[in-house]
């Protein structure tokens, strides 16, 4: 029997050995051994059952609904039913996004600001997942991705204009030269806060983790440029910071 190490596995699939230690502790992926220094091995059953995994995962499904799947004993028939309903759904979503990228190519072909929530509207939000997994833990991006996964499309709308609402609104007061410890800027880290609770299904970051994603803030370019640029996001994180001290034991 042909055998792949956890850091072999992880190369080919893209996963993390992180991701594939947490499949192991959630009872979705278990090794075929264990190795007496530790090393997991994965053999052909292993991997076959990890082809699925990728598979159910493509179509946007959470861990604990492909972990009954895997599980129960559906036909093969009702299988293939559940996968087509998912891709039709999927192709509704498809053409949304399509739109979506068409518009922001026309406008920026044509030389208009759009706000960067906007640019990025037709960008799958799964990018993140090995990102979040890495810096915040696994538990994490399941939260995160368990609450996305349980809201309508309306739903998601919603949720979205707030996510611009939040960071445009501290975006402004760093471009208005508000000072990080102003009762305006810290009345807005307030809501930042509680926002990022939401988008953490309710589990409120602690002052670890709410201080870190204010540095990520400053030091990924990316996120910087949500709020103007880096010196305008060295500000929302000393006005983070401030907050903390005050409000985070």
């Amino acid at each position: 029997m042909t055998e792949w190490a956890i850091k072999d596995l992880a190369k080919a699939t893209g996963l993390t050995s992180r991701a594939l230690r947490h499949y192991e502790h959630i009872g979705l992926l278990h090794p075929s051994r264990v190795a007496s220094n530790g090393y997991r091995f994965y053999g052909d059953a292993e991997v076959a059952r990890l082809y699925r995994i990728l598979s159910l995962r493509a179509l946007d499904l959470p861990l604990p609904t492909i972990r009954r799947a895997l599980d129960d004993q559906t036909t093969l028939a009702d299988a293939i039913e559940g996968h087509l309903a998912l891709l039709e759904e999927r192709r509704e979503r498809i053409m949304e996004q399509i739109a979506d990228v068409r518009r922001v190519r026309d406008a920026v072909r044509k030389g208009r600001e759009m706000p960067i929530g906007d640019v990025f509207s037709g960008v799958d939000d799964s990018r993140y997942e090995e990102e979040v997994r890495t810096r915040w833990g696994d538990a994490a991006w399941e939260r995160s991705a368990r609450r996305r996964a349980g809201m309508t499309d309306e739903q998601r709308a919603d949720d979205d204009r707030r996510s611009l609402d939040v960071n445009a609104a501290l975006r402004a007061a760093a471009e208005d030269g508000e000072a990080p410890d102003s009762s305006r800027f810290q009345e807005l880290i307030a809501v930042h806060h509680r926002w990022v609770t939401e988008q953490w299904d309710g589990k409120a970051p602690n002052r670890a983790a709410y201080t870190g994603l204010a540095e990520m803030y400053v030091a990924d370019e990316r996120f910087a440029a949500v709020y103007g640029g880096e010196a305008n996001a060295a500000t929302i994180r000393d006005a983070i910071r401030i907050w903390t001290d005050a409000h985070l034991a």
